[in-house]
């Protein structure tokens, strides 16, 4: 990754190691509780709230070349079943690791990776500014690899009733009497057939009615 952009180190999610320094072997612990990001997880499918509670247990390392990053993010993510669209909740835990580099690490002895070598290029690499990191992007990877791409509120749920859409879980009786299509035209044409034979008998019954009151009179 290319150099990062001017760093707050108000912004919660911004980490400074000028404690930590720069002797090879310290380490430094850190616990962190953070508002949620914006989009903290998979969009339209299950996510952290923006502006939960994230839990974050970090270990920063001094290495040669720069800071190793470890740690654990704990929060709660929220979505919908792709089954039955219920809503779905469950408690999230997810690990990171990255190595942010000095700026001036290949200065200070790192070996440069000769031509045709399968190195990093600096795109793909983190940087330390002035003694900063910001764990956003490894928190967003993390979380996005930590949550389920199909959350499901159970894992037998059955889902939702092709014909009505009810949620069969609360239903487990639920039912269609199913009819055959290469019948439906010969029921209704039966239907007609009846409905006619009704007026028919109706009309018959009203001449018959007729014939009587002349007779009498």
């Amino acid at each position: 990754m290319a150099h990062n952009a001017r760093l707050d180190h108000r912004d919660p999610l911004v980490f400074d190691t000028h404690e930590l320094g720069r002797r090879p072997g310290a380490l430094q612990r850190l616990t962190r509780t953070v508002p949620a990001p914006r989009d903290l997880g998979i969009q339209s499918v299950i996510a952290v709230p923006e502006g939960a509670p994230v839990e974050l247990d970090v270990r920063l390392e001094s290495v040669m070349e720069g800071v190793l990053v470890t740690g654990t993010a704990r929060a709660r993510a929220e979505g919908e079943c792709v089954r039955c669209l219920e809503p779905v909740g469950l408690e999230l835990e997810a690990d990171f690791q990255e190595l942010f580099s000095y700026p001036d690490a290949d200065d200070r002895g790192r070996v440069i990776a000769e031509p045709g070598d399968d190195a990093e290029d600096d795109e793909d690499r983190f940087f330390l500014e002035d003694g900063l990191f910001d764990l956003e992007p490894l928190l967003r990877d993390a979380v996005v690899l930590a949550l389920p791409m199909q959350p499901v509120c159970q894992d037998d749920c059955p889902g939702l009733c092709s014909e009505c859409g009810a949620r069969l879980a609360g239903d487990p009786d639920h039912h269609h009497d199913a009819v055959d299509i290469r019948w439906a035209a010969l029921q209704g044409l039966a239907g007609s057939l009846e409905d006619g034979e009704k007026d028919e008998m109706s009309g018959d019954a009203t001449r018959s009615a007729r014939v009587d009151e002349k007779q009498e009179k």
